[in-house]
């Protein structure tokens, strides 16, 4: 079992507190050392390197024991571990390590690191058995192939006694600030004060439960209408929690990238905004990749990037100079990264292991390789989750345990290679076309005498189970890809290094297949019925089996939003337990703030839009000039959106009209949002469930008013009715959990967006006659007064 994480002191009663640390976690922190190197990645999953344990194990006979726990004293630091074997017969210890690709080009810091561990682990066996020298060996297992590289030293006790005594006295003065910090912290949080004069109505009984959760360990799902101050009313007890519940980190995790900004300015405020007396409270910003990467055209390794080219050099400086910085926010890592000449997504990953408060993405933690995921099980750590806006998490999670391969990608991917990645791709090729002739999709070779068979007209088939053959052929290419990246990281074809992950990804799912999910050959729209124009969908449907062992990991969990209901529908497919809480927070605000009318006399229905325009162009301009002001319009799709843009410029070319575009990057997002200024007129047009549908605030006058042309529903496809079968089948609801559910979700977000303080006033439009359905009806706000119209 790996140690608590530094800084949480246990007590020794003779020599004071006593700091702990894990064998990983020491080398990690003093013994690691030159280039930043990623050409072994992706790296093996973890089931994969459980597996390849128990595969050397059983190797090794019964004579070897295995997880063998150890530890050892320094001073004011105890070391401890589990040794991953141990022969007492050939006085042999062994360090195991999963890899893909080459080992010969294996970064020198990285084999430094493993033969560190592997000596601290010699160290402690030496003195618990009183062994005067002993045999380490490291072992590498390549996952792809099954085959080890043993390499072997002999060491004395006495050696290794004094490579204990040095990384611990290298450690020992960065583990007592940390020890030190985590004191100051805690002590900051018993004193933290609430940043406003008072809790908002509805606010204080949320942050009471929360709190109540966090020091109970329990799991809650928390309805709470947008404008009652969510963010700080669950940070703030979270934090508060945090030194009478032991809590090491919190983790909040946004769907979008505005409601990261929003829980950063919550935890400014709550840090408070004294430079000379700084609250000591870590807040990291998370960001991926691409958007902080310096050098997007150069590979990470020392040989191409020069932010690669011995970080772990440098990162010690880096790190204990973070410590002293103000926050951690994307911009201030951007800075003080180019100071130390270290690359900042790689520095802002590092400073996760010693950041208090982190703020990401969902999939900083739900995603299979999710760094925070990982980091809480490696140290340990007693962390609280805070799930914000968690009505988003079905979809998300589906996304990140689902996999799809298109014949145009095969093809593509396999003009551009050579050598051995050339040859396994023939063979992804080969069993690709087997695979659509078996099923109809594609004719096979013509035969002198054959009548090649007829082709099926259908443009979707759901087929029993993965196709075992062809996953076989992407895991071998994979490997291939993976082999070429580490010889040859710089010539990798970027289409051909998307492929290897993508692969992966098929083949990581394909082996934990169940009823949870589909696998599906769709033809693609407009293209010509070839193999290339097919697609091959392993599609997550019920994301619980895979989140479930993500959620057991944290301490608390705290899942909010202004739409979770039903709430059981959310504990299904979520794989929450039925001993979680549920807390539905009635709104502060009065039927009469809010203005909500029902068009009677227009459907939105696909087949009808083209009959709505008249009408819904009508609405929306007898509205603003019976009261000018700030407005914002929601369509089910782009399309839509411009026909009624169109229609509104030709008949009413006085209105300020302004509408989202697709792929709005984020400055435009901004400047679209900076458009509704106080006092201000116009407009808005936008699509149901994008970015400005949720996770926006726009009090007082800066938005007066929502039109809603549409009911949100998902499209009927055959994807989407397949979806409807499969969760029929396994929960039940199966229509309302692939259309209503989702499509209301939406349009109660969006309607949020006008009413946000308890002095706002506002008029909504629900612009479709089946609002006026009791099934409808019941999914909206309880505080909503409807006027037919």
């Amino acid at each position: 079992m790996s140690p608590p994480a530094p800084g949480r002191p246990e007590v020794d009663l003779d020599d004071g507190p006593l700091h702990v640390l894990a064998v990983r976690a020491l080398c990690e922190l003093v013994a690691r050392r030159g280039d930043l190197d990623l050409r072994n990645t992706p790296a093996p999953s973890a089931q994969q390197g459980i597996d390849g344990h128990a595969l050397i194990a059983r190797r090794r006979g019964a004579q070897r024991l295995t997880e063998v726990g150890l530890s050892a004293r320094h001073g004011a630091l105890l070391v401890r571990g589990r040794a991953d074997g141990w022969d007492p017969a050939a006085r042999r210890l062994e360090e195991v390590k999963t890899h893909r690709g080459k080992l010969a080009r294996q970064n020198p810091g990285q084999r430094a690191l493993h033969w560190a561990q592997a000596k601290v682990y010699g160290w402690m066996l030496c003195q618990a058995e009183g062994l005067d020298a002993v045999e380490l060996a490291l072992v590498y297992l390549d996952v792809d192939h099954d085959t080890e590289t043993v390499l072997v030293e002999p060491h004395t006790a006495d050696a290794l006694r004094r490579h204990f005594e040095d990384l611990c006295e290298r450690a020992l003065a960065w583990v007592r600030a940390e020890a030190a910090h985590r004191v100051a912290r805690d002590a900051a949080m018993a004193a933290l004060a609430f940043p406003h004069a008072d809790f908002r109505p509805g606010q204080r009984r949320l942050a009471e439960t929360v709190f109540k959760g966090a020091k109970g360990g329990r799991t809650l799902l928390a309805q709470a209408p947008t404008g009652i101050g969510k963010t700080v009313g669950t940070l703030f007890p979270l934090l508060k929690a945090m030194p009478v519940a032991g809590l090491d980190r919190v983790f909040f995790l946004t769907a979008k990238t505005s409601g990261r900004a929003l829980a950063l300015d919550a935890l400014a405020r709550l840090r408070g905004a004294d430079p000379t007396a700084p609250t000591p409270l870590r807040v990291l910003e998370l960001v991926a990749r691409d958007k902080a990467c310096e050098h997007p055209d150069k590979a990470c390794h020392g040989e191409s990037c020069p932010l690669a080219r011995g970080f772990h050099d440098r990162l010690p400086a880096a790190r204990e100079a973070a410590c002293a910085l103000p926050d951690w926010s994307r911009e201030t890592v951007r800075r003080h990264a180019a100071s130390h000449q270290v690359c900042p997504y790689y520095l802002a990953q590092e400073l996760a292991r010693w950041a208090d408060v982190a703020v990401g993405d969902y999939n900083h933690f739900f995603d299979g390789s999710a760094l925070l995921h990982a980091l809480t099980q490696q140290e340990e750590w007693r962390v609280a989750l805070l799930v914000d806006e968690a009505h988003n998490l079905i979809e998300r999670a589906r996304a990140m345990y689902s996999a799809s391969l298109s014949g145009e990608q095969i093809r593509r991917t396999r003009l551009n290679a050579a050598g051995e990645v050339r040859k396994a791709l023939d063979k992804v090729q080969r069993r690709w076309k087997a695979l659509l002739v078996a099923h109809a999709l594609a004719a096979p070779k013509a035969r002198a005498g054959v009548a090649a068979p007829a082709l099926t007209d259908k443009n979707y088939l759901v087929l029993d189970e993965p196709p075992d053959d062809l996953v076989e052929a992407l895991q071998q290419a994979a490997t291939a890809v993976i082999d070429r990246l580490v010889d040859a990281p710089d010539s990798v074809d970027p289409g051909l290094l998307q492929f290897g992950f993508d692969a992966l990804q098929w083949v990581r799912l394909a082996e934990v297949f169940g009823p949870h999910t589909l696998v599906d050959l769709e033809r693609l729209p407009g293209r010509r019925g070839e193999a290339e124009d097919i697609r091959l969908t392993l599609r997550n449907v019920v994301p619980a089996p895979h989140l479930r062992p993500r959620l057991a990991a944290a301490h608390s969990l705290t899942l909010f939003s202004a739409t979770l209901q039903p709430p059981d529908h959310h504990r299904t497919l979520l794989g929450l337990g039925e001993d979680s809480g549920w807390l539905d927070v009635a709104a502060p605000f009065s039927a009469e703030q809010l203005a909500v009318h029902v068009a009677a006399d227009v459907s939105t229905r696909w087949q009808h839009r083209e009959r709505s325009l008249p009408r819904v162009v009508a609405r929306i301009a007898a509205q603003y000039r019976e009261r000018p002001g700030h407005y914002l319009a929601f369509f089910s799709s782009f399309d839509y959106l411009a026909q009624v843009q169109d229609a509104l410029a030709r008949e009413h070319p006085d209105l300020p009209l302004r509408a989202q575009r697709r792929g709005m990057s984020e400055p435009e997002q901004a400047a679209f949002l900076a458009g509704f200024d106080a006092g201000g007129r116009g407009i808005a047009l936008a699509v149901l469930g994008g970015s400005f549908a949720e996770g926006i605030d726009l009090p007082g006058d800066r938005l007066i008013g929502a039109f809603i042309a549409t009911l949100g529903l998902p499209q009927v496809n055959p994807v989407n009715e397949q979806m409807r079968e499969r969760l029929d089948a396994l929960v039940g609801d199966g229509w309302d959990a692939t259309y209503l559910y989702p499509g209301l979700q939406k349009v109660v977000q969006a309607a949020g967006r006008v009413i946000r303080t308890t002095q706002d006033r506002g008029v909504l439009h629900l612009l479709d006659d089946r609002y006026g359905r009791p099934e409808v009806r019941a999914l909206l706000p309880a505080w909503w007064r409807i006027d037919g119209a």
